[in-house]
């Protein structure tokens, strides 16, 4: 059995006559070595994680371990196998198409902001607005960020996305009275040319004392040290801090003691289905309480009807967010 194993970015290994199941024997074997290997730069132990694109077959072996191995990279697998039939490669080609979509509509600023109402039981009336990010196409359709944002979260784009939504946000808000929320994600929050974007915004359009900040409690609030870090920042200008989508997964309070927080928002998913699972009703009232003994408010969003209207105001939440309450718009 014959390989080489040129120097280059992938180290790409090739092997003549071979199966997968005799490749993936071998890449269990590599992968346990690897894992029982230490590395070491300059006596400091560096943790190095191994990923294997995989590609049999007589043409284009290169390109398809490559597609392979982004594959496995996107769903954190440590090895994947290039298959036609599982149609990879039109995946692929459909992700860097959408990149260059992506690429255009921030050169013509056809990446634009829709804003949803969110309604404080109290008064009944609209008090703040959830920024929510939209791209134009070509034809003049409107994509929903689930088709765009992926893919830009794997290319320097996202960043841009994040600064033109601040832009807007704080100059659409800039002479209006409503709080605002923005949406950031842990690479906004990591990303210190972001964080100089949203400060320099915050203090030229004077907003900074009605945004809210909205984090997501499962997306790398493990990172103490850079969200502490950017809460006291904004924090400091007047800005105010959200965790958004709280209840989803592996929600942790602990979590939201660690840090100095305003609203706690809901996950969607427990608010869509309150009236029809009992267990959803405890966890919200929960949430509600540990929120208002923190001093904390409480956002309920997917408020769709008004049977579930009622059973939130009910419990205790301060504020609506939903289609019951007001659809994304244009302001």
């Amino acid at each position: 059995m014959a390989h080489f194993v040129p120097l280059c970015k992938y180290s790409p290994l090739l092997y003549e006559h071979i199966e997968f199941k005799e490749i993936e024997i071998l890449l269990r074997e590599w992968l346990v070595h690897f894992a029982a290997t230490s590395f070491f730069i300059a006596q400091e132990p560096v943790p190095v994680r191994m990923t294997v694109g995989v590609a049999i077959g007589g043409i284009k072996l290169l390109t398809h371990a490559d597609i392979a191995l982004h594959h496995a990279k996107e769903k954190r697998l440590a090895y994947a196998l290039y298959k036609e039939e599982a149609n990879i490669e039109e995946v692929y080609r459909t992700n860097i198409a959408m990149a260059k979509t992506i690429h255009q509509a921030l050169l013509q600023n056809c990446i634009i902001c829709h804003y949803q109402p969110i309604v404080d039981f109290k008064t009944n009336e609209i008090s703040k607005y959830e920024t929510l990010v939209r791209l134009v196409n070509k034809d003049g359709s409107i994509v929903p960020p689930l088709h765009f944002l992926p893919i830009a979260k794997k290319t320097k784009l996202y960043a841009q996305i994040t600064r033109a939504v601040v832009r807007q946000a704080c100059e659409t808000f800039k002479n209006r009275s409503e709080e605002f929320s923005i949406n950031l994600s842990i690479y906004d929050i990591e990303d210190s040319a972001t964080v100089q974007e949203i400060i320099s915004r915050l203090i030229k359009t004077k907003t900074a004392s009605r945004v809210v900040f909205e984090i997501l409690e499962s997306e790398g609030i493990e990172n103490y040290s850079a969200v502490e870090q950017f809460i006291t920042q904004v924090k400091a200008l007047g800005a105010k801090i959200a965790i958004d989508d709280f209840g989803s997964g592996y929600s942790n309070f602990e979590h939201i003691l660690r840090l100095d927080i305003d609203y706690i928002k809901i996950d969607g998913a427990l608010i869509r289905d309150v009236a029809t699972k009992r267990n959803n009703d405890i966890i919200i009232e929960t949430i509600v309480d540990f929120a208002h003994k923190i001093d904390a408010k409480v956002v309920a969003e997917y408020v769709s009807d008004e049977n579930i209207y009622n059973i939130i105001k009910a419990m205790g939440v301060e504020y609506s967010q939903g289609f019951f309450t007001g659809k994304p718009k244009v302001l």
